[in-house]
């Protein structure tokens, strides 16, 4: 996996910098080509990005439940001051 993201991360860097390239030499396609590559960023490379990163977490880590928990327990004390 750590593979294919690098691939999605250097293709979507060359098409971005292909697509540059392109629109300042006045070539119409550089739009498309950027387009196509911001796109890739967001629906491609992220969420390959964050399955991997997160694939074997515990979601509840990552909730606010024990600090949530902690602060009703603490206003509670608070309040039999």
């Amino acid at each position: 996996m750590k593979y294919v993201i690098i691939f999605v991360l250097v293709l979507t860097l060359g098409m971005l910098a292909t697509g540059f390239y392109l629109k300042n030499a006045g070539d119409a396609n550089g739009d498309i080509i950027i387009g196509l590559g911001v796109l890739m960023v967001a629906f491609v490379l992220m969420p390959l990005f964050i399955y991997h990163r997160y694939k074997n977490k515990k979601i509840s880590d990552f909730t606010f439940e024990k600090f949530k928990k902690d602060l009703e327990e603490r206003s509670k004390s608070e309040k039999k001051l």
